[in-house]
């Protein structure tokens, strides 16, 4: 399917045009009524701002190549620069509902909020990993999106923004705790994505492409497995305790560890064999994790 450059949205006002909506009453922050937006018109979109939405009736949406349907309802994220794609076959107006919040990292300056909200990985997820949530949950963000409207229908005081970013805050927590749950209760599909990223790194350094290729980067293993850096890491970590990149050292360590002990290679073998350019950085790493040196190790079983 053919598509046009996307459209860059810089404003609010620029938004509500887009979607057929009066003026945004702040120029920063905005809540708006899904089912009073005007339906896709087979666009992409990349917005200056952040949105955070819970809509149902979305129908077909495009991330990339891929096409996703989300009828049933979700809550998905994005951060600004990121490309949204709809097409023609979006419910009609009747048929939808849900809200979406927008705001524009101007908002958050001289905040907490603005040093800490890259922390927050679902803003880098697909639209395939959105957050599923439950109808306790939904009631949940309901409410808190409808006191960050309330605040900024209402008369703006020296307290408003403080106010908003508080809440706005506490539904990116709500978020974060939402998506433990549903990494805990999605077990198969979760435990077999760790099974498959077992398997990637293990046919990775015994294969030999690490001294071809290099040390295997996160993004690399991401695109592999076909999920986004940041919901990987999200879900190892939530699983097991762990980042992709210590998934990654840890299983470097494991093949360090069995090259050191049954073959007779040098330490600056076995750095290259593994992806390093340099022995001293791999001897560093593996000092780092067994707080022994190589040939330490190596002498331990002779």
């Amino acid at each position: 399917m053919a598509y046009t450059k996307p459209i860059r949205i810089k404003t609010l006002s620029e938004l509500h045009r887009l979607h057929g909506l009066a003026q945004p009453e702040h120029p920063l922050i905005s809540v708006i009524d899904y089912a009073a937006m005007r339906p896709g018109r087979n666009i992409a979109i990349t917005l200056d701002f952040y949105s955070v939405a819970v809509k149902r009736g979305v129908g077909k949406l495009f991330y990339g190549q891929q096409q996703y349907d989300f009828d049933e309802g979700v809550m998905y994220f994005l951060a600004p620069n990121q490309v949204l794609r709809s097409n023609p076959g979006e419910a009609p107006s009747e048929e939808r509902s849900g809200w979406v919040l927008y705001f524009h990292p101007d908002f958050l300056w001289n905040t907490s909020l603005a040093k800490t909200i890259r922390q927050y990985d679902f803003f880098d997820y697909s639209v395939h990993e959105a957050l599923f949530l439950s109808q306790k949950e939904e009631t949940v963000i309901h409410e808190i999106v409808k006191n960050i409207k309330q605040e900024y229908h209402s008369n703006i005081d020296k307290f408003s923004q403080n106010i908003i970013i508080s809440q706005i805050e506490t539904l990116l927590n709500y978020s974060k705790r939402f998506y433990e749950r549903q990494f805990i209760t999605r077990k198969v599909t979760n435990h077999q994505l760790l099974e498959q990223l077992e398997n990637l790194l293990e046919d990775y350094f015994g294969s030999g492409d690490a001294g071809l290729k290099g040390l295997p980067e996160v993004h690399f293993i991401a695109e592999t497995l076909n999920v986004s850096p940041g919901y990987l890491s999200g879900l190892l970590k939530s699983i097991t305790g762990k980042s992709t990149q210590e998934h990654i050292h840890e299983k470097l360590i494991e093949k360090a560890k069995a090259k050191l002990s049954t073959t007779d290679l040098s330490v600056s073998e076995i750095a290259y064999e593994l992806g390093f350019e340099h022995s001293q950085s791999f001897s560093k790493l593996f000092k780092s994790k067994t707080n022994q040196t190589p040939l330490a190790f190596r002498q331990s079983f002779q």
